[in-house]
């Protein structure tokens, strides 16, 4: 049978596959999202496009490695009103994002790219819409000390799966998406590719 590589090292990801009983392995793509970000940035690439080509890009690093396996390289980034939003590095950041977010809309750009024998076959992008509640500064507080620097795993400095869906009064979109991998059309493709049966 086909190997299934998930070139991320998230969690979140690795968790979605596990518990839609997808056998997998995990690859880490060697990318520097980093500098690539920029080099997107400094080419004029919004935030959806960027989530894309990030994806794609770790798709295909791990399929030239592993040419006989379908690789899922997977990438999300936060767009409020067009600007692109990184992991904040401290809980001070991360008070500093969800105060932006609060009273707002953003959208989180979710992409998959599958790869295999070092091309690209098979793309989807998602871009949920969710819209944070006017919460107060006491109960960000408070939320801040409870939940601590797990909070930094995630772009949004929220855990949608956990407390975090408080600070929402509105989301339009797949919840699989928002976590980091729109599961459903992903599926699909392994069925179609004959790893999942139909």
């Amino acid at each position: 049978m086909t190997p299934v590589l998930l070139a991320s090292r998230s969690a979140s990801r690795a968790a979605i596959l596990k518990g839609a009983g997808v056998a997998f392995e995990t690859a880490v793509s060697g990318v520097d999202e980093t500098a690539a970000k920029e080099r997107l940035l400094a080419a004029g690439a919004d935030p959806k496009a960027i989530a894309a080509r990030l994806a794609e890009m770790k798709a295909l690093a791990v399929s030239a490695a592993r040419p006989e396996a379908l690789v899922i390289g997977a990438d999300q980034t936060l767009d409020l009103a067009g600007r692109l939003y990184d992991k904040a590095e401290s809980l001070a950041e991360a008070r500093e994002r969800l105060l932006e977010l609060r009273g707002q809309t953003h959208l989180l750009h979710s992409a998959v790219v599958v790869a295999r024998a070092g091309a690209s076959v098979w793309r989807v992008i998602e871009s949920p819409r969710l819209t944070m509640r006017a919460f107060s500064d006491a109960y960000l507080d408070s939320y801040l000390d409870r939940l601590g620097e797990t909070l930094l795993g995630s772009v949004g400095c929220y855990q949608l799966e956990g407390e975090g869906a408080q600070l929402f009064e509105r989301i339009e979109g797949d919840y699989f998406a928002i976590l980091g991998l729109p599961l459903a059309p992903l599926l699909g493709c392994l069925r179609d590719a004959g790893v999942l049966p139909t």
